[in-house]
């Protein structure tokens, strides 16, 4: 029995966000239940309440890269407040799972913490949305509202593209 816990520890880990963009985005229940015992959570429960707030590639001050250094990703890099949320988290946003992708898929959930803003204090969340003010359209509702937001774990060097 242990051997299979270990084992499906090792799967949910291997294939964990990162590969979740390869592939389109399906509901994975039993994989949520094992991420969710990793990291100490009940499924469907919310380390963070963070209010949203929107920005696109073309608005003032907005570069191509974020504080890491790293290329912003559309629907994919969040700008956080240090002190509530660690850069180099990554998220899980389940109100995102389902929305349009700039490439056709569908939004897995997953957002990678790896921007930060001089506006984001507190319990606030930037959302990267891509190019220019209509990219910010399928997520229009979600802007100033307060998101359920999780950590599922943390990256090194620059987030997935």
């Amino acid at each position: 029995m242990r051997r299979l816990a270990a084992f499906l520890v090792l799967t949910a880990l291997c294939a964990g966000p990162a590969a979740a963009q390869t592939r389109e985005s399906k509901p994975d229940p039993l994989g949520d239940l094992i991420v969710s015992a990793l990291v100490g959570a009940m499924p469907g429960t919310a380390d963070f309440k963070l209010k949203a707030s929107l920005y696109h590639a073309g608005a003032k001050g907005i570069g191509a890269l974020d504080s890491l250094g790293c290329k912003v990703v559309a629907m994919r890099t969040a700008a956080v407040d240090g002190l509530n949320v660690k850069r180099r988290t990554v998220l899980f946003i389940k109100e995102t799972v389902g929305l349009p992708m700039p490439d056709g898929t569908t939004h897995d959930g997953y957002w990678y913490a790896s921007d930060k803003g001089g506006d984001i204090k507190g319990d606030r969340i930037d959302l990267f949305t891509g190019e220019g003010k209509t990219s910010m359209k399928p997520m229009m509702p979600l802007n100033l509202s307060t998101l359920t937001v999780s950590k599922v774990g943390e990256f090194k060097g620059c987030p997935p593209n």
